[in-house]
This record gives structure tokens, C-alpha cells and sequence, in this order.
């Protein structure tokens, strides 16, 4: 009896032993393998699943085998490691562990979006509905529906969105990236507003944002953008008009078609600064921190006015006389390669990061020869 239970035990332990070897071997397999792509492709995982959907969706697809070895594999190794929703690359040659490493380190596909300073929240919503990995809920909602998505009822949307280059992964929404970029505009906004100039001109931090984007709008010089707040701020403060293009263009709308005429400066809305004193009643585009900053802490000087050279930056006078001689220099003897703003600048995309097509910002402002901004409001 003791010899038939001794080697009962011998045969457990060898079985088990045995067991345990092809186990290991099995387990070695399967992680070993290399997968079974002719060429890269992106493995898209939702919110939601698992590894254990995965590696079976994975074998059914002629991916990879052992599907069961490597359920194993994440139960006893990585038990309680969330598996990040979102793209992976799969590459000829990425074996099965190799793919679980970038589950583990949530190696997921990056992409991005550039929201540009000086768009419209027209633009804005271009820009998102085009972008093939962000999922679309807005089609066909108002501005002011998609503000009541946003959580923000009431809220007008213009230039309350900050213009940066934001990076998302596949499946965020389109509601989800404007949360983003709104809430990021505030805390720019808030850091801004805490440096500003002791004699800012504003009661509120919305008003300093209105400023900006009549800066924005105005220069894309960044050397510019200080003196032009500092334009503005002297002509509020001495109730002058501020009779600046840019938001007579706003009030315009899609009317308008690339040229400002003498009837447009004439026209009333609350957006024409040559009829209306103050600030327009918003924001007329995105702003970036500079313009920002610029509006809250404008240079101080003396100038009143100033045009545009033709080479996208301004000269400024301190006097009608010497702002009109401007004007007769730069503005009725325009050069062939005339220009009221910066030529753009194309920043080349990163490989690793897709972004999509973004429309292109306004026009560039061409004012009658006559009304430059800003003009004398006799």
C-alpha cells in the first residue's frame, strides 16, 4: 500500500511538474508571439473594455492565438490595471507582450487640434466638425445650445475659447474639447487679470477680454500688441471713438466679402465702433495670452492712431495731421505686395501626432483708403 501511494505521488508530482512546464511553455508562447499585421494598424479599445474582450476579439480577427494563455497572463500578473481606452499602433513584428506593455503604460495614439488666435467661434466649430476622431455631438445645434452643452447657459461663445494646440486621444467629443479649451481661457484670463496695471481701465476681467481681441484682431506683431492696447485705453479714457475695422467686419457677418466700404462704417450695430462709444458688447475673437496680457498692461504713450504699413505692422501718430500724412503714404500708395497683417507662419505637424485640416483665419482686414483704423471721428 505504501508503494502504490508513493508512487501515486511520484506520478502527481511528475503530472504536475509536467503540467506546470507546459503551462510555462505555453504561457512563453503566447506572450512570445509576434502578431499577425502585414502592415501597421491602429487598435481602437472603447471606454469600457477589457482585456479579456480584447485578446478574444484579437484571435477571432486572425491577430493573434492563445488567447487564453494571455487572459491568464493579465488575470495573475496584472490583476486591477485599467486597460486605457483609445488607439494603439500595432506594428509588424510587435509581439503579444509587447502590446500588453502598451496597455500597461497607456501608450495610447495622440492626436491634435490648433485652435488658431483671431478665429471666430464660426471657425471653432469648423475646425472641430471636420476632425475625423472627435466624436460629433453638436451637428445642427445654435451657438447658444451648444453653450447650454457646455454648462454654461447664457454664455455668449465669442472668445471664450483659448486658441492652443490640444492634444486627445480617439473618442473625445466635441463637447468635451470645448469644456477643455473654455475652462482653459479662464484660468488664463484669472492669471492674467491678477498681473494687470494698477490703472487698467476695466471693471472686470470680461472687459479686459473684450480689449484683447480688438489687439488680436488688429497686429499680429508682437512687439505691436502693447501699443495698440495703449491706443485704445487713451481713447476710451478721453471718449474717443475707438473706430477700429475689425469689429465693424464682426457686426458684418458672413456679409461680409473681403472689403470695407465707406456705407459699412455708416451701418449701425453695437459692434461699429465709428458709431458706438466704448467697448463692443463682446469678445470679437480668440485670444491668445500675449493679447491678453497687452490689454491688461497697455504702454504707456501718446499716440491716438495708427495704420497699417503694408508689411503687417502699424506706424502710430499722436496727431490727426500726422496720422493722415500716414495714411497718404502707406494706405492710398499701396505696394503690389500690400499686407494689414503678418504673413502667416506654417508650422510643420508632428508624425506622431495627426491633426486635421483647420480652415484658414479671416482675410486679412482691407480697409477703404480713407477709413483706416482708427480713424478721427470727425
Amino acid at each position: 500500500m505504501i508503494r502504490k501511494l508513493v508512487l501515486l505521488l511520484q506520478i502527481s508530482l511528475v503530472s504536475a511538474a509536467l503540467l506546470v512546464g507546459f503551462s510555462a511553455w505555453k504561457l512563453d508562447s503566447a506572450l512570445k508571439q509576434p502578431l499577425k499585421l502585414p502592415q501597421e494598424q491602429l487598435l481602437a479599445v472603447p471606454a469600457g473594455a477589457t482585456p479579456t474582450g480584447t485578446f478574444n476579439r484579437l484571435e477571432a480577427d486572425g491577430v493573434l492565438d492563445d488567447a487564453f494563455w494571455l487572459r491568464l497572463y493579465w488575470r495573475f500578473n496584472l490583476d486591477g490595471q485599467p486597460l486605457h481606452s483609445g488607439e494603439y499602433r500595432m506594428s509588424p513584428g510587435l509581439t503579444a507582450e509587447g502590446l500588453i506593455g502598451l496597455w500597461q503604460r497607456g501608450e495610447v495614439v495622440q492626436y491634435s487640434l490648433t485652435l488658431v488666435e483671431g478665429w471666430n467661434f464660426r471657425q471653432v466649430r469648423t475646425a472641430l466638425a471636420k476632425h475625423e476622431k472627435i466624436v460629433q455631438t453638436l451637428a445642427g445645434l445654435t451657438d447658444s445650445e451648444v453653450m447650454d452643452k457646455l454648462g454654461h447657459p447664457g454664455v455668449f461663445p465669442e472668445g471664450r475659447f483659448f486658441p492652443d494646440t490640444y492634444r486627445f486621444v480617439r473618442g473625445m467629443s466635441d463637447v468635451e474639447f470645448l469644456k477643455k479649451a473654455y475652462n482653459r481661457l479662464d484660468d488664463v484670463l484669472a492669471q492674467e487679470w491678477s498681473k494687470r496695471a494698477a490703472d487698467a481701465p476695466y471693471t472686470d476681467p470680461y472687459q479686459a477680454l473684450i480689449m484683447a481681441s480688438l489687439v488680436e484682431k488688429e497686429t499680429g506683431v508682437p512687439q505691436e500688441r502693447g501699443q495698440i492696447a495703449g491706443v485704445f485705453v487713451r481713447r476710451l479714457k478721453i471718449g474717443m471713438l475707438l473706430q477700429t475695422d475689425p469689429t465693424v467686419i464682426y457686426g458684418l457677418g458672413e456679409r461680409y466679402n473681403g472689403k470695407l466700404t465707406r456705407a459699412h462704417l455708416k451701418e449701425a450695430n453695437p459692434y461699429n465702433t465709428y458709431m458706438v462709444a466704448g467697448l463692443p458688447p463682446t469678445p470679437i475673437a480668440m485670444v491668445g495670452r500675449e493679447a491678453i496680457h497687452a490689454a491688461l498692461n497697455p504702454v504707456p504713450g501718446s499716440s491716438l492712431y495708427f495704420v497699417a504699413r503694408g508689411d503687417g505692422s502699424h506706424i502710430f501718430s499722436d496727431n490727426l495731421d500726422a496720422h493722415n500724412a500716414a495714411v497718404r503714404e502707406f494706405q492710398l500708395k499701396r505696394r503690389a505686395d500690400y499686407r494689414s497683417s503678418p504673413a502667416p507662419v506654417v508650422k510643420p505637424l508632428e508624425d506622431s501626432a495627426p491633426s486635421s485640416d483647420a480652415p484658414a483665419p479671416d482675410a486679412p482686414i482691407e480697409p477703404a483708403p480713407d477709413t483706416t483704423a482708427p480713424q478721427s471721428s470727425q
